[in-house]
């Protein structure tokens, strides 16, 4: 038993309705579940009933720990080579691919066929204790009854995307008429911080699910023949078969350890791995010798997350189309091997085609019971697409495939998309002290584990471990945010690396964190977002 019970995530309005649950007895499962169906309504963009996800659940008294996967299809219709000859490039991040007219990133061709909906609910039957309609009723009150737009909402639909050749966000809520609707005042310009946002479809769809009882409705019934039809007129790819056909996936998480602590997170398709893969790497360092935010700190982090970057970029992809070698990349001794590199002065190098910050957002939540949960779900990136009536936003995450044939990632009918969400449970013993996850595309998996790090290796409070100065290794450039001194960046640009320093304070994917001591928890949410931890006597 705890002696309290904690939720964190990056929307205020969605851990207040999940501490709401706790507060009246419902479970860590039943909190996420309530704090999700809100997320997807106040923060629309980087998640939804449109979009996808992962559960990293854990129930000690019922003997259950496992990941729910509910990640997005590729449609029925998608072929491995439909769009080889649209390729333009990539990201610098690898989180996406650019192709021509950017198809894969705006409008219907961008879709997969969305699993939240149904992951939700199968969350609930297995693990929840709540009623369906119960749990809904808070993001239809929110869809209804509106809220304020927040900062982190309007700076991410106001930025400048176009230098990574991609599309901006406010063109994609443009794209529909509701997008223009909801998001724009009627002189068309874009709605400000502070100005309240309803979205009565998306509320009168909420409702229609709430009162069915299950996600049925929305895989079979009447709102399957809405979507179907929908994309059948704009030239989509899901159908009802890609609907109809969908189901939830069970995988037991993927283990390692640092410095004694065992640390459990998402397989493949889902990023856990490759975070625990750094984590082992840089086990080999005394890395609580080395002055947080120092020359040598950077160095060192930067080298292991570009060589976790080349295997996971030479390696992940969904298990039932690629054989991941996750044994081995796991092993201590690949780990220690990559590492003697580091320290005899090798420089790893990332390949990127020619030629970041993603849209996801993360729950945790740890209750009385010690049932913990680590929920990291997506939009991958929004579409802009929206069927009139429906309210919401499908995701984009066709854009995320690899068009070329014959890759880890490449496309194929019903393949997952490998997700770089990374929600993780830390273990002392058989006693969860950390739940933790992050929004943020690829780099999710640097940023968790330098949160741990900060934990385990510095000894630093939940609080400060999710603020601390980060930086990100994912290309050929070390990106830093803007309280990594600008010494450090003048003694590693002498040294011929090249130095990428982010105008953000807090920078690279949002940290939000609850850490378990003798029973009692304390949650953090990272600055860069919006959000707050709520504890519950």
């Amino acid at each position: 038993m705890n002696r309290n019970a904690t939720i964190v995530a990056p929307q205020p309005e969605a851990v207040e309705a999940g501490a709401a649950v706790l507060e009246r007895g419902g479970n860590a499962v039943d909190a996420a579940l309530a704090c999700a169906f809100v997320q997807g309504v106040v923060d629309p963009q980087m998640t939804g009933i449109g979009g996808f996800g992962s559960m990293h659940v854990y129930m000690p008294k019922r003997g259950i720990h496992e990941m729910l996967e509910f990640y997005a299809l590729a449609p029925i219709a998608a072929t491995p080579d439909m769009w080889l000859d649209k390729l333009v490039g990539q990201s610098r991040d690898g989180f996406g691919f650019i192709l021509k007219d950017n198809i894969s990133e705006i409008g219907y061709l961008a879709c997969c066929t969305p699993g939240a909906l149904k992951g939700y609910e199968t969350a609930l039957k297995d693990y929840g204790t709540w009623d369906w309609a119960d749990l809904i009723q808070p993001a239809i009150r929110y869809a209804e009854e509106g809220f304020m737009i927040r900062p982190h909402m309007h700076w991410y639909w106001a930025k400048d995307q176009r230098g990574d050749g991609q599309i901006n966000t406010i063109d994609k809520l443009r794209f529909s008429e509701t997008g223009r609707r909801v998001y724009f005042h009627e002189d068309g310009s874009l709605r400000r911080v502070g100005d309240r946002l309803k979205n009565p479809d998306l509320a009168n769809t909420l409702r229609r699910i709430a009162q069915s009882g299950s996600s049925d409705i929305f895989y079979h019934g009447e709102i399957a023949q809405q979507i179907a039809a929908d994309f059948a007129r704009h030239g989509g790819l899901i159908g009802r078969d890609d609907l109809a056909q969908y189901s939830v996936s069970r995988a037991e998480p993927v283990w390692g350890s640092y410095r004694g602590k065992r640390i459990a997170s998402s397989p493949p398709p889902g990023s856990g791995f490759p975070m625990i893969e750094l984590l082992h790497i840089l086990e080999n360092f005394d890395i609580a010798s080395m002055r947080h935010g120092s020359t040598e700190y950077v160095r060192t982090l930067f080298e292991a997350m570009k060589r976790m970057t080349i295997d996971k970029d030479a390696h992940m992809g969904d298990p039932a189309y690629v054989d991941v070698p996750v044994e081995k990349l796991l092993s201590k001794e690949h780990a220690a091997a990559l590492a003697d590199e580091i320290k005899r002065g090798e420089r790893a190098n990332v390949e990127r085609l020619d030629l970041s910050q993603r849209d996801t957002t993360h729950i945790s939540v740890i209750d009385k019971e010690g049932n913990a949960v680590a929920m990291t779900h997506s939009l991958g990136s929004p579409s802009g697409a929206i069927t009139d009536g429906l309210g919401f936003m499908y995701n984009g995450l066709m854009g995320r495939f690899d068009p070329r044939p014959g890759k880890p990632a490449s496309i194929a009918p019903r393949k997952r998309r490998a997700s770089s969400a990374a929600p993780t449970i830390v273990f002392e013993g058989d006693r969860p002290i950390i739940v933790i996850g992050a929004p943020g595309g690829s780099y999710i998996a640097p940023t968790v584990a330098q949160g741990l790090i900060n934990m385990i290796d510095y000894g630093m409070g939940i609080h400060e471990a999710v603020s601390a100065p980060r930086l990100v290794g994912v290309s050929n450039s070390i990106d830093i945010c803007n309280r990594i001194r600008r010494s450090v960046v003048d003694e590693l640009s002498r040294e011929g690396y090249s130095v990428v320093r982010s105008p953000q304070t807090y920078a690279f994917a949002a940290l939000h964190g609850i850490r378990i001591d003798n029973g009692l928890s304390a949650g953090a949410a990272d600055p860069q977002r919006d959000g707050m931890a709520i504890s519950v006597d």
